[in-house]
């Protein structure tokens, strides 16, 4: 099988078109390619809220599928990003705009702010972020308990 990157996302386009068939939808899902993660967005249908699930659940599990597809396919991309009504996308910019006030606070205060807990997604949106307006970030914690501190500079120990 042709490995090529365009391949892989063809296969991973196919795979969730498929997947969706299975729901009676019939549509055409948007795919591109950014580095090495595959991005498929499925556009709005009167079936949102099942595809998406509570706190993007199925999202997750259909992104799942296609990633496994792809590597039991042998692809050498094989990470896969899926997105139903651009629920993610306005996820991050909601996220985005708590961190600016985040920032705000970190570099007012000029002392470190603690944020809760929050997915690797979501810290990746924050360390960005934080790094564009001028802030250290760093990831402490374990697990679940996994969290982002914000800080105007780094610590002397380091």
């Amino acid at each position: 099988m042709d490995n090529s990157r365009e391949s892989a996302i063809v296969f991973a386009k196919k795979y969730l078109e498929d997947l969706l068939s299975f729901f009676g939808l019939n549509i055409d899902v948007h795919s591109t390619a950014d580095e090495d993660v595959i991005e498929l967005s499925v556009p709005s249908t009167h079936l949102n809220n099942f595809l998406i699930g509570q706190h993007g659940e199925t999202m997750k599990a259909l992104q799942y599928m296609v990633g496994s597809a792809l590597r039991n396919a042998n692809f050498q991309i094989y990470r896969v990003s899926v997105d139903v009504a651009d629920y993610k996308k306005q996820r991050a910019e909601r996220l985005s705009e708590r961190a600016l006030g985040w920032i705000k606070e970190a570099k007012e205060k000029n002392a470190p702010v603690e944020l809760r807990p929050m997915n690797a997604a979501d810290r990746r949106i924050v360390h960005k972020l934080a790094a564009d307006h001028g802030l250290v970030s760093e990831s402490a914690g374990e697990g679940r308990d996994r969290h982002i501190v914000l800080r105007t500079e780094k610590p002397n120990n380091i």
